[in-house]
């Protein structure tokens, strides 16, 4: 199977405190990866790093043929990748309707995207013109995934994006993941709870110091649970 992002050999850093270490990622197309690993790990950066919030200071991330990290970060959204950071930011005082208006801006799309984003998420359609920070934890989720589908990204980024919700809403969030899959969309899925995890994931890779030091596939993991507990604590 083919690449659809690569990160090779990739250092970062916060200030002079260094976070990534020679990280290393292949995504493949149309699967849900998702990064487990302790808090302070380097998840959040890895992510952080791909869409160039974080500059990397040695190595390269590559979206097919495309270096992103030579792209400025308002350019990587256009090269195809989608971002939906932990805590949502949405634009709060903004209704739905404009949230999602943003979305589509980024690399203009019209309405035939924004009409097969709402059918991913029927109850967003119910609310265009609610003010979005008046929506539950859920919705806001579904409306955060809204937004950044509307770029029509080859690559998507979820951080923590069951955090706090529901068991029902954790359910509907993961539906859309999988149902993205089937668009053909790959997902890098950062989360903490791993029974969140296993159902929707294709392969999980374990992050410790800023490297990953291993990337099996889901039913691996199921076979060998001690897996997790080596390098997250629990289970």
């Amino acid at each position: 199977m083919t690449a659809a992002l690569r990160v090779e050999g990739v250092d970062s850093h916060y200030g002079h405190v260094q976070v990534l270490r020679s990280f290393e990622l292949e995504l493949r197309r149309g699967e849900v990866l998702c990064l487990l690993g302790r808090n302070g790990a380097g998840k959040t950066t890895a992510l952080k790093t791909i869409m160039g919030l974080v500059p990397a200071t040695a190595g390269r991330i590559l979206l097919g043929d495309i270096e992103l990290s030579g792209l400025a970060p308002h350019e990587v959204p256009r090269a195809g990748v989608a971002y939906v950071p932990q805590g949502r930011r949405l634009f709060a005082e903004m209704t739905v309707g404009e949230n999602i208006e943003i979305g589509l801006m980024t690399r203009g799309k019209g309405r035939a995207t924004r009409e097969s984003v709402l059918d991913l998420f029927p109850v967003l359609r119910e609310r265009l013109t609610q003010r979005s920070g008046t929506l539950s934890g859920g919705e806001q989720q579904m409306l955060a995934m809204a937004r950044a589908l509307c770029l029509e990204p080859q690559v998507l980024l979820l951080d923590e994006p069951t955090e706090g919700l529901m068991p029902s809403m954790i359910a509907r969030i993961r539906e859309t993941v999988a149902g993205l899959r089937e668009r053909g969309v790959s997902t890098i899925l950062v989360e903490q709870r791993v029974d969140a995890v296993l159902p929707v994931a294709d392969r999980v890779a374990f992050i410790e110091n800023g490297r990953n030091r291993e990337t099996v596939a889901v039913e691996q993991l199921r076979a060998d649970p001690q897996m997790v507990h080596r390098y997250v604590g629990v289970g």
